[in-house]
C-alpha cells in the first residue's frame, strides 16, 4: 500500500477549507464579508488571515490559514516531544474562532494542522492534530446533543475508539485550573497523532475539518434570532473573559505562535472584540446565568442527554 507523506495535498486541503469556511460563515452573516490579510513571516512562510467584523450575526470571525517554516522547534512543540527538540520544521494549519454578538448563539473553535520536523540524516517526523470545541454562554441541550453527535460522526470512520478519546483530551486541555472549569461544554481535541499511517490521519484531519460547519451552523440558525437585554450581554462579556484568560495563558497555538515569531495580529485573531471583568463578579443564585456552571465540567453528553429522552 502506497502511504507516501503529500505536504502539497494538505496545503491544498487547508486552503480549500479556509474557502468553504468563509463562505458559508458569509452565507449565514448575510451583510458581513471577510477582509483577507496576507501575510510573510521573516523565519519563512506566512499566511492569510480573513477576518469579517460587526455582520449580521458575527460580531468578529477570524478563519487563518498558516504555513510557516523555521529552523529549530519552538519550547510549545518540544515540551510533549523533547527528543524532537532542535530540528527544523514546517508547520501548516487553518484556525477558525467564532465570536457572534447574540449572547444565545455560542462561540466556537476549530482547528486543523500538521507538522514536520526535520534534522539532517534522520527521517522527517510528522503529525496532525485538530479538533473543534464550544463555549455557549446559555446552553442547551438539544445544540450540546447535535455538537457531540457531529463530533462522533467526524471520528466514527476511523475508529469508535476515537470520538471518547478525543471527548476527553478536549475536556482535558480546554481547562482553566485557575478557574477549576471547563471553557465550554468540548468537542474534540486531538495531537501528535500519526498511528496508522499517513493517509489514515490526514483522511481524520479532513473529517474533522469538514465536520466542524455541520456542527456549528445549525445551532446558529437556531438560536441567532432569539431575543436579549443588557443582562445576557453582560453576562456574555463576562464569559468571554474567560475565554480570553485561557488563549493568552494556556493555549498552545498562540504560544507556538509568539514563540515561532508568527504575525501577532493573526495570533490574536481568536481574542473576542469586548470582555468585561468586574472584580469577583459572581451571577445571582439560581440564576440561569449561574446554571451555566453546571456545563462546565466533563459530562459524558451523549450518553446522558440520550438517556433523558
Amino acid at each position: 500500500m502506497n502511504d507516501e507523506v503529500s505536504i502539497s495535498a494538505v496545503q491544498s486541503y487547508l486552503q480549500g477549507l479556509q474557502n468553504d469556511i468563509c463562505t458559508a460563515l458569509e452565507s449565514a452573516d448575510g451583510p458581513g464579508r471577510f477582509q483577507a490579510d496576507r501575510w510573510e513571516r521573516p523565519g519563512g512562510g506566512g499566511g492569510e488571515s480573513r477576518i469579517l467584523s460587526e455582520g449580521g450575526v458575527f460580531e468578529k470571525a477570524g478563519v487563518g490559514f498558516s504555513d510557516v517554516q523555521g529552523d529549530t522547534l519552538p519550547p510549545s512543540a518540544t515540551r510533549a516531544r523533547p527528543e524532537l527538540a532542535g530540528r527544523g520544521f514546517r508547520a501548516m494549519g487553518v484556525s477558525v474562532v467564532i465570536h457572534p454578538h447574540n449572547p444565545y448563539v455560542p462561540t466556537s473553535h476549530a482547528n486543523v494542522r500538521f507538522f514536520v520536523a526535520e534534522a539532517p540524516d534522520s527521517v522527517p517526523v510528522w503529525w496532525f492534530g485538530g479538533g473543534f470545541d464550544l463555549t455557549p454562554y446559555y446552553p442547551y441541550d438539544d445544540d450540546v446533543r447535535h455538537w457531540h453527535d457531529t463530533a462522533r460522526a467526524a471520528c466514527e470512520p476511523f475508529g469508535t475508539a476515537l470520538y471518547p478519546r478525543f471527548k476527553a483530551w478536549c475536556d482535558d486541555y480546554f481547562f482553566l485550573p485557575h478557574r477549576q472549569e471547563t471553557r465550554g461544554v468540548g468537542g474534540l481535541f486531538f495531537d501528535d497523532m500519526n498511528e496508522g499511517g499517513f493517509a489514515h490521519c490526514f483522511g481524520l484531519m479532513r473529517s474533522v475539518g469538514d465536520h466542524y460547519m455541520r456542527a456549528y451552523l445549525p445551532i446558529v440558525q437556531r438560536r441567532r434570532d432569539l431575543g436579549y437585554g443588557e443582562r445576557e450581554r453582560e453576562f456574555q462579556l463576562h464569559r468571554r473573559g474567560r475565554y480570553a484568560e485561557f488563549n493568552l495563558a494556556f493555549d498552545r497555538g498562540t504560544l507556538f505562535g509568539l514563540q515561532s515569531g508568527g504575525r501577532t495580529e493573526s495570533i490574536l485573531m481568536s481574542l473576542p472584540p469586548l470582555v468585561r471583568w468586574s472584580y469577583d463578579w459572581q451571577p445571582p443564585p439560581g440564576s440561569r446565568e449561574a446554571g451555566l456552571a453546571d456545563y462546565l465540567r466533563p459530562r459524558d453528553w451523549l450518553a446522558e442527554l440520550s438517556a433523558r429522552t
